[in-house]
């Protein structure tokens, strides 16, 4: 038997083994069970407009002060870290790898729990979130912005000096513009990653105008006993998630080639 004989055959097994599941899926799975745990139309209607009017949006916020505080810091981590000063450099270095280290839920505890408790300072939940969140994300961040000033052309800096331009004006109207052009596609997978992240806010004592999905899911779950508040939340997340990701493919596509060509002169 030939190479494309066997993989022909190789192919036509997989094929048979996945019709074979799909049938058995089908003849042993409880439909009815399944329709009225996930797809419970009166449960369903029940949900709106409050998941979408209180819940979708709330978690936008907590995603959007999260990022917006996030990015600010990594910024300047990014900065601190490409410093010639040296404690600068040792500070951000501590940060990233802190942080990088440490779980986004441990985060939430300490700003929402312990913190508090130690030292009596009470944080809203607006700004825990914004807090954990961001904290978090400015270390992954810091290194994406770094990647990128270091990815920008070095006669660029060189043109902007030679003008006569502060090495600080250079960095703000030259680098940085041309470095988040390379960067937008990670960025935006960052803005993903915390707008699931932001589902941790559910530790702390939220008022109902305050739920978020998951929490909004994860009551409605206890009040209905259905798993459709559960699926619900969870297509709300990815009419959220699906459009940042087919931005982020285009952005890659878009400044992929820019880098490329900038890279080649």
């Amino acid at each position: 038997m030939g190479r494309r004989q066997r993989a022909r055959l190789n192919l036509g097994i997989q094929y048979a083994v996945l019709i074979v599941a799909v049938v058995a899926l089908v003849f042993v799975a409880d439909w009815g069970q399944i329709g009225r745990a996930f797809f419970n139309v009166e449960v369903a209607r029940a949900q709106f407009p409050d998941v979408i009017t209180t819940a979708l949006l709330n978690t936008v916020l907590y995603t959007a002060v999260g990022f917006g505080f996030g990015l600010a810091l990594a910024v300047l981590l990014a900065l601190m870290k490409m410093s010639p000063v040296a404690p600068y450099r040792w500070l951000a270095t501590g940060y990233i790898e802190l942080f990088r280290g440490l779980p986004a839920l441990l985060v939430f505890i300490a700003f929402g729990y312990g913190l508090p408790i130690a030292f009596g300072v009470k944080f809203t939940n607006l700004s825990t979130v914004m807090l954990s969140l961001g904290l978090v994300g400015a270390a992954y961040m810091a290194e994406t912005i770094r990647a990128g000033i270091q990815a920008v052309p070095k006669g660029q800096v060189e043109a902007a000096r030679s003008l006569g331009m502060s090495s600080s004006r250079t960095m703000i109207t030259v680098v940085l513009p041309q470095a988040f052009r390379i960067i937008l596609p990670p960025l935006t997978n960052e803005l993903i990653l915390l707008t699931k992240d932001s589902s941790l806010i559910y530790l702390l004592g939220l008022s109902v105008d305050q739920y978020e999905l998951a929490k909004f899911g994860r009551g409605a779950l206890n009040q209905y006993q259905s798993l459709t508040p559960i699926l619900i939340a969870g297509l709300c997340y990815l009419i959220i998630t699906i459009p940042l990701s087919r931005v982020s493919d285009l952005l890659e596509r878009k400044f992929g080639g820019v880098r490329t060509k900038e890279a080649t002169k």
